[in-house]
C-alpha cells in the first residue's frame, strides 16, 4: 500500500490578521516539511480567522483573502516547500452565475490546496450550518464539488467542518469516489462534552466513508468562542489512530498506509449531486520507507479541568488579540470575583492582575479579609477604595432608599473600576455568572460593568466546582491554593444591605441551576420542567425572572462560551416580549 506522512497543524488564527495568519501557516509548514511531511493541513479559514461574520460581506476583505491565498502559495514555493501540498482554509467568492438568493460573486467558506507556487485546487463548504453561533446561510453559498487530490498515489477527498457534522454530501461521496483518505479542515468551537461527541462523529464518518478520516481542528479563542484543538485520525473501521492534545497549538504528524488510487477513477456527479473535481499532484507512490511517526494519543482532560482551561484560554486570547496586557477586577471577597481573579492570574500572570476592594458600610470584615487573602495567595495587585463617602454624597443629593440605594453601591463600584481603567489602561472583567444573568440578579452599570465576562456562561454550581478544582490542582502541585476557603464556604451575598444573602431573592442554586438548564439550554417550557419534579410556583417564578431580565443580558459584555447555549448568539429572544410560560 502507498505510504503518506500527514501533518495536521492545529493553530490559533486571528480574524482579519491575514499577514500574521499567513506567517503562522508558513512557520508550521516549515516545521512539517522538516519532519518529512507529504501533505500538510490547516484548520477551516485559518488564513482569515473564524468566524469572520459580516466581514464576509465586505468585498474588500474577500478580495484581500483571495490575494493572500495566492501570495501564500508563492511564498511557500519561494521558501522551498512548493512540492508539499498544503490545505488551508480561507474566504473566497463564487465564480458561478447568479441564482435566486445567491448573487454572482457571493462569499464562500473555502479551502485551497497550495502546490508548486499556485492554488492547485479550491473548493467551498457544502453543508452550511445555521444554528447556535453559526450564521453561514447569511454569508455564504455552498460548494457543489467533491474535491479529490492525488498525492503520491493516494486519492485524498477534502471536506470542511459541517460537511462531516451533517449526513450525506461529501462523506458518502468520498466512498463512491474511492478515496483512500478523507481530510476535513475544521474550526469547531468548544463546549462541554464536545470532545466525546466529536470523537464519535469522526469514528462514524470514517466507517461511512470507508477510508481513513483525518479531522484537523483550530485552537485558541475568538471573542466568545474557544477552540480546543483535539485533531483526530481514525481508520476505515472507525478505530482511533491518533489524537492531538486539547488547547495546545502544534502539529501532529503520522505515517499512514493507504489504499492505492484507482487506475479508473470515478468521475462526474456522485452523491447529493456533487461533481467530482480531481487534480493529480503526484501520481506515483513513494518508495517504501520505515514508518516512524504514529501521532500518539494525547491524554484527555477531566471535565472540570477542561472547562477551567477553556476559560483561561478564552480570556487570554481576548486580551492578547485586543491589545490588552492587564486586567482590573472588583474583589468583594466572594466566590465569583475570586474565581475570575484566579482565571486571570493563570491567563496573564498575577503581576498583570489588579484587584480593587471597594467596601461600603454593609461590607463585612470577613469579606474585606477574604479579598486581601486572595491577593496574598495569588500575588495579584490589590488596592482599597472606600465608597462610603461617594455613597453618602449621592444619597444626600438624591434621597435614594430601598433597592435604589442598594444598587447605588454597585454602580459606584462600576464607576470606580471604569475610572481606573481609563486612567491606567487595564481591561475591566465582569464577574457575573450564568445563574445571575439568567434571572437578572445583577445591577446595570454596576456589577455588570466590564469589557469581558470570563464566567458569563458558567452556572453558580459550576463556579463552586471550578474553585474547588483549582485549589485541589494547586495542592497537588505543591502550590498555595489561590482561592480562600472562606470565599467558597460562606453563603453567597451581594452585601448591599444588612444580613443579605442570595437566597433572600433566589432559590438554592442547586435547584435554580437545574431549572435554568432545562429552560435556557434546552428550551423546555413550564409544563415540561414541572414534569421533571419541580414545584410549579417555583418554576413559574424562575421563568418570569428569566424572561423579564432579557434587557439586562443584552447590555452585558461578551464572555467565554462553554455551554451548548450561551447568552449571546446562541440564544436570541426579543426584549419586548409578552409571552410568558404558563400564563396564556
Amino acid at each position: 500500500m502507498p505510504q503518506l506522512r500527514l501533518a495536521l497543524s492545529q493553530i490559533d488564527s486571528t480574524v482579519g490578521d491575514l499577514t500574521g495568519n499567513a506567517e503562522a501557516i508558513v512557520h508550521w509548514t516549515r516545521h512539517a516539511a522538516e519532519q518529512g511531511a507529504h501533505l500538510v493541513a490547516f484548520p477551516e479559514m485559518a488564513l482569515t480567522g473564524y468566524p469572520v461574520e459580516d466581514l464576509a460581506l465586505r468585498s474588500s476583505f474577500v478580495e484581500a483573502s483571495r490575494e493572500a491565498v495566492r501570495a501564500l502559495a508563492v511564498r511557500l514555493e519561494v521558501e522551498g516547500f512548493g512540492e508539499v501540498p498544503v490545505v488551508v482554509g480561507y474566504l473566497d467568492r463564487s465564480e458561478r452565475a447568479a441564482r435566486y438568493g445567491q448573487p454572482a460573486g457571493a462569499p464562500q467558506n473555502a479551502a485551497a490546496v497550495l502546490y508548486g507556487g499556485e492554488v492547485a485546487l479550491s473548493f467551498a463548504k457544502h453543508h452550511l450550518p445555521n444554528y447556535g453561533v453559526f450564521d453561514e446561510f447569511r454569508y455564504f453559498v455552498p460548494g457543489e464539488t467533491l474535491p479529490v487530490v492525488r498525492v503520491h498515489g493516494v486519492d485524498v477527498a477534502l471536506a470542511i467542518c459541517e460537511d462531516l457534522w451533517q449526513d450525506g454530501g461529501r462523506v458518502p461521496a468520498a466512498r463512491t469516489a474511492g478515496a483512500g483518505l478523507l481530510l476535513s479542515v475544521n474550526a469547531s468551537p468548544y463546549e462541554v462534552d464536545k470532545d466525546d461527541t466529536r470523537l464519535d462523529l469522526v469514528r462514524r464518518r470514517a466507517r461511512e466513508a470507508g477510508c481513513t478520516t483525518a479531522y484537523v481542528a483550530m485552537i485558541g479563542g475568538q471573542d466568545e468562542l474557544v477552540y480546543d484543538g483535539d485533531s483526530i485520525v481514525c481508520d476505515r473501521d472507525g478505530e482511533v489512530i491518533a489524537r492531538a492534545p486539547q488547547f495546545s497549538e502544534g502539529c501532529m504528524l503520522l505515517d499512514l498506509d493507504l489504499p492505492a488510487a484507482s487506475t479508473d477513477p470515478v468521475t462526474g456527479v456522485v452523491d447529493d449531486g456533487l461533481r467530482v473535481d480531481r487534480v493529480v499532484l503526484r501520481a506515483e507512490p513513494l518508495a517504501p520507507y520505515d514508518a516512524e511517526l504514529a501521532g500518539g494519543y494525547a491524554e484527555r482532560l477531566e471535565d472540570t479541568e477542561e472547562i477551567y482551561t477553556a476559560l483561561v484560554v478564552g480570556l487570554r486570547a481576548y486580551l492578547a488579540k485586543n491589545g490588552f496586557r492587564s486586567v482590573l477586577i472588583g474583589l468583594s471577597g466572594g466566590i465569583d470575583s475570586a474565581l475570575v481573579a484566579a482565571i486571570a492570574c493563570d491567563a496573564v500572570g498575577a503581576q498583570h492582575v489588579y484587584g480593587v476592594s471597594m467596601p461600603s458600610k454593609y461590607s463585612s470584615q470577613h469579606s474585606r479579609d477574604d479579598a486581601a487573602e486572595l491577593a496574598r495567595r495569588t500575588g495579584l495587585n490589590l488596592r482599597t477604595v472606600e465608597i462610603a463617602p461617594m455613597f453618602d454624597a449621592y444619597t444626600a443629593a438624591l434621597g435614594l432608599t430601598g433597592l435604589a440605594e442598594e444598587n447605588l453601591q454597585s454602580r459606584l463600584r462600576g464607576t470606580t473600576l471604569m475610572g481606573l481603567s481609563n486612567q491606567e489602561g487595564h481591561l475591566v472583567l465582569a464577574p457575573g455568572n450564568k445563574s445571575e444573568l439568567a434571572v437578572g440578579y445583577s445591577t446595570l452599570y454596576g456589577d455588570s460593568v466590564g469589557a469581558y465576562g470570563p464566567v458569563k456562561d458558567v452556572y453558580k454550581t459550576w463556579i463552586f466546582a471550578l474553585a474547588r478544582w483549582r485549589n485541589k490542582a494547586a495542592e497537588e502541585r505543591g502550590q498555595t491554593p489561590p482561592i480562600p476557603e472562606n470565599s467558597i464556604s460562606k453563603p453567597p451575598s451581594a452585601e448591599l444591605r444588612p444580613g443579605q444573602v442570595d437566597t433572600d431573592s433566589l432559590p438554592d442554586y442547586d435547584v435554580l441551576d437545574r431549572i435554568l438548564e432545562l429552560y435556557v439550554d434546552r428550551d423546555q417550557g413550564l409544563e415540561a420542567i414541572v414534569a421533571q419534579g419541580f414545584e410549579r410556583e417555583l418554576v413559574a417564578r424562575t421563568l418570569r425572572m428569566v424572561d423579564t431580565a432579557e434587557y439586562k443580558r443584552r447590555q452585558y459584555p461578551p464572555g467565554t462560551k462553554i455551554s451548548p447555549k450561551g447568552f449571546g448568539k446562541d440564544r436570541r429572544l426579543p426584549v419586548t416580549n409578552r409571552w410568558r410560560e404558563g400564563a396564556q
